[in-house]
């Protein structure tokens, strides 16, 4: 198994010894196995609308937020983004995501038993999705809200991931510095809004693959998840990101 942090060029001595301000959740693909309920839900929207969804739009929407979603759909469909039509979309994929939700969700494999983990050895954590607010809630019904320090949206940032937004929103409801903190996240657009942001980012991929790049560490799952690779995650991600 190639369950080890992929790690760079850097030798193991060759890091910074600091351990996380915080630990930043993603959800969906991270914690929870939701982006098959949002593939069900984006391609009923899509009918909705008339049409179907490409393979490579599904993809490129994989962690994107609420109004980019949108904007590949509509493009991918050949629609013109009346803002109208838009908005009852967004309302109608909102109501369909809802109705999924509701049937429950699936952990992602050691996902429950590394939130445990990272709360047991006294790190501040923030839940940090591009998902909606009113959706998020009734994730957490499933999820714990016992897991999470704070919780941020994406409908309550200016602009949601890719942009470094909601990390940034998070560190600062932490009080701590976000380029002391350590991301997990399982998409290329979301890695790439933790990095935005300034955050070491631990990669474990879901859906998509992710780029090698400074600054990231990967991980094929979050089975077996140790306090201390938190730490050499976020040591080794901030180390290659300074080389």
């Amino acid at each position: 198994m190639q369950d080890d942090l992929v790690r760079g060029n850097r030798r193991p001595g060759d890091v910074l010894h600091s351990r996380p301000a915080a630990v930043l959740w993603d959800m969906d693909g991270t914690l929870v196995d939701s982006e098959k309920v949002w593939t069900v839900s984006l391609q009923d929207t899509a009918a909705w609308l008339g049409g179907e969804l490409s393979a490579a739009a599904r993809e490129d929407m994989v962690g994107s937020n609420m109004a980019r979603t949108l904007r590949i759909m509509f493009d991918d469909l050949g629609l013109e983004r009346d803002p109208a039509r838009v908005a009852a979309a967004e309302q109608w994929m909102t109501a369909r995501t809802g109705e999924l939700f509701a049937a429950g969700l699936e952990w992602r494999p050691g996902a429950l038993e590394a939130l445990r983990v990272v709360r047991a050895a006294g790190w501040p954590t923030a839940l940090v999705t591009n998902t909606l607010r009113s959706l998020t809630e009734m994730a957490l019904e499933g999820i714990g809200r016992e897991h999470f320090t704070v919780t941020v949206c994406g409908d309550e940032v200016p602009r949601g991931k890719p942009d470094p937004d909601p990390y940034l929103r998070a560190a600062e409801l932490l009080g701590v510095a976000v380029e002391d903190c350590l991301a997990v996240e399982d998409s290329p657009t979301g890695s790439l809004a933790a990095e935005r942001a300034g955050a070491a980012v631990l990669v474990v991929p879901c859906e998509v693959p992710v780029p090698l790049g400074p600054g990231r560490v990967h991980r094929d799952s979050l089975v077996g998840l140790t306090a201390d690779e938190v730490h050499g995650a976020h040591v080794q991600a901030r180390s290659d990101r300074a080389a």
